[in-house]
């Protein structure tokens, strides 16, 4: 493929979730769109699903995870210890303590990634750093972490060490006891698959991790 035609696939996407941010008219934005692009297309904003089910298992302390879908779809399933600031109401003045600080890594996370990323991109054109969004989403999570599939027998050692670390995980954090109206209500909204960023290299392990 074309670089032109890779620009604009990714180019595209990010013009319609900039229109779709909330209308800002009383904070000003400290980043150019050339400035947000750049820093888009790194990917550095995303989180994997298996550093964020790690950081729960651990009970980490140095991260919060932001539900950035309404209040209704909060109430019905969020993921543990999570606080829900719908990004409509990212712009208010209530929420600039918790979004603007360094004391804590903020995760964002939607069903999919289009809305967390949204919101990732209004905090960055703020000028807040310490925000970043769980990768896929809780479409990807419930396949990765809480319903993952065993790798083929052909599969490198790797694959088997993932799954290993999947399965332990899902099983600390309620894997297959998510009520079915849940799962099937959060796979319906933003469905964009992630780019899986490889995992680090690793001995088969003889059971769990």
């Amino acid at each position: 493929m074309k670089p032109l035609q890779l620009l604009a696939i990714f180019i595209i996407p990010l013009g319609l979730i900039i229109a779709a941010v909330p209308q800002n008219k009383t904070k000003p934005y400290k980043l150019t769109a050339d400035q947000l692009l750049g820093e888009a297309n790194t990917r550095t904003q995303f989180i994997t699903p298996e550093t964020v089910a790690d950081m729960i298992v651990k009970k980490d302390p140095s991260f919060q995870l932001i539900d950035v879908r309404n209040q209704d779809d909060f109430e019905k399933f969020s993921l543990p210890g999570a606080i829900n600031i719908p990004v409509a109401d990212l712009l208010s003045d209530k929420y600039t303590d918790i979004l603007n600080q360094d004391a804590k890594m903020n995760i964002f996370y939607s069903n999919g990634t289009v809305t967390a990323n949204e919101a990732w991109m209004v905090t960055r054109q703020l000028g807040y750093k310490n925000n970043f969004v769980l990768e896929g989403g809780l479409n990807y999570w419930f396949e990765a972490i809480l319903n993952p599939q065993k790798p083929a027998s052909t599969s490198p050692d790797e694959e088997f060490a993932k799954y290993d670390f999947r399965l332990s995980a899902g099983k600390a954090l309620g894997g297959g006891d998510m009520p079915a109206q849940a799962a099937t209500q959060t796979q319906s909204a933003e469905t964009a698959k992630p780019a899986i960023m490889p995992a680090p290299k690793k001995k088969r392990a003889a059971g769990g991790c």
